[in-house]
């Protein structure tokens, strides 16, 4: 794996205080809520259970599986909902976790998905935000990096499933993903 790297962007090290500022400002915000946190997977996985260990809230986590890559680079814009909560989320403070924002047609989706399930609260956090790249127009209450218009693995983001192992986020070299 490690021969497919091109750079690495941010260390474990990075990412550690970045979960803990990020778990920080999300205790101080819902002191005295009993939080949902929702992780839109694969991607967020790892990013995730590293945050609700960090957060010194009471909580409860779900998951949602949604898609729009399959084993594609680019978003095709048509978001697939491959397993749905398994909880209710009507009247409930809902954190989307996400990995990475990068067209934001996916939360995008799901953002308006959730708003017809009536939660008290909605909000969006995200470990890795590409500007760039943004198609559908997202408020961000919780965001860790800015990242440039690089393809990235690692820490729970993948290339055509692999490299989600990687204890870092590193851009791929692009032989890789142009095959």
């Amino acid at each position: 794996m490690e021969q497919d790297i091109k750079s690495i962007l941010y260390s474990q090290e990075a990412l550690n205080t970045c979960v803990k500022s990020l778990a920080a400002r999300i205790s101080e915000d819902y002191q005295g809520k009993d939080i949902l946190l929702v992780g839109v997977l694969k991607g967020a996985n790892i990013f995730m259970c590293d945050l609700m260990r960090e957060i010194n809230l009471p909580l409860e986590i779900d998951f949602i599986a949604a898609s729009s890559y399959g084993s594609s680079t680019k978003s095709s814009g048509v978001v697939k909902i491959l397993k749905d909560l398994d909880y209710s989320i009507e009247g409930r403070d809902v954190i989307i976790v996400e990995d990475i924002i990068d067209t934001g047609l996916t939360l995008n989706y799901l953002i308006e998905n959730f708003k017809s399930r009536g939660p008290r609260s909605l909000e969006i956090c995200t470990l890795l935000d590409k500007p760039e790249r943004r198609i559908a127009p997202l408020k961000v209450k919780y965001r860790g990096f800015q990242i440039p218009d690089e393809f990235i693995v690692g820490y729970g983001i993948d290339f055509a499933e692999k490299y989600r192992n990687l204890p870092y986020i590193a851009t791929l070299k692009e032989c890789v993903y142009s095959k």
